[in-house]
């Protein structure tokens, strides 16, 4: 069974329940956020790149350390790019099932990933890579209390497209051309699941986005822009 339908309403409800998270930019400006989950991965992650740079468009990747890790390279290449970079814990491992000190521990262990791969400084990247995705948007109040003691930002969605399970690209382009609005974060992936179309996706995505009259930015100029 597919998800893609509930997730619309699951967003109506969690939004105002947890408004410390980033769901959305403002509702009256064209700016919109394409986030990437799960990676960065060997060969799905620079096909995506071309995409972006083809249209000059920036993005925010929220990374497990694990991956990046394993492609330091292919990290190196999406800051350089001056896409905007966020955690998602070091495994895809849900937040509420891990102890408080597993939890600062993945989140800390992909910062080193993030600064060794980039060749920055720890303590530059512990100030400023602190925006947090939640594996698959699962949280508890206990998380964002956590996340917040720790001085990171809680980031989420408003447009899931689901395209991890990898329903055809036609589908996934059409689920979030229903789905979008003016300050929408959509979520895809360019890690092992649903990576495999990411390329494809994004390049179908984008013109038919800026058509339509959307601005793309970064997830740090929402909330610059929510604090407006």
């Amino acid at each position: 069974m597919q998800l893609a339908p509930l997730f619309p309403i699951v967003y109506q409800l969690l939004k105002p329940a947890f408004p410390s998270c980033l769901w959305t930019g403002p509702n009256t400006s064209p700016a919109i956020a394409l986030t990437f989950d799960d990676g960065p991965h060997l060969e799905h992650t620079p096909q995506l790149l071309e995409v972006l740079d083809r249209y000059g468009i920036v993005a925010s990747f929220f990374w497990l350390g694990v991956c990046v890790n394993r492609v330091p390279a292919v990290a190196k290449q999406v800051y350089q790019r001056g896409h905007w970079v966020g955690l998602h814990g070091y495994e895809h491992r849900a937040f509420p099932q891990l102890s408080e000190e597993a939890l600062k521990q993945s989140l800390k262990q992909t910062q080193i990933a993030i600064a060794n791969a980039c060749e920055l400084d720890l303590q530059y990247v512990q100030q400023s890579v602190r925006d947090v995705r939640p594996p698959n948007g699962i949280f508890t109040p206990q998380t964002l209390q956590l996340l917040r003691q720790w001085n990171y930002r809680p980031v989420m969605w408003s447009v899931v497209p689901e395209d991890w399970v990898r329903p055809g690209v036609e589908l996934v382009v059409q689920r979030v051309m229903r789905q979008v609005k003016p300050g929408s974060v959509i979520v895809l992936h360019d890690g092992y699941f649903g990576g495999q179309d990411v390329a494809q996706t994004t390049a179908q995505l984008i013109p038919l986005l800026l058509e339509q009259g959307y601005q793309f930015v970064s997830i740090n100029q929402l909330w610059k822009a929510n604090q407006l």
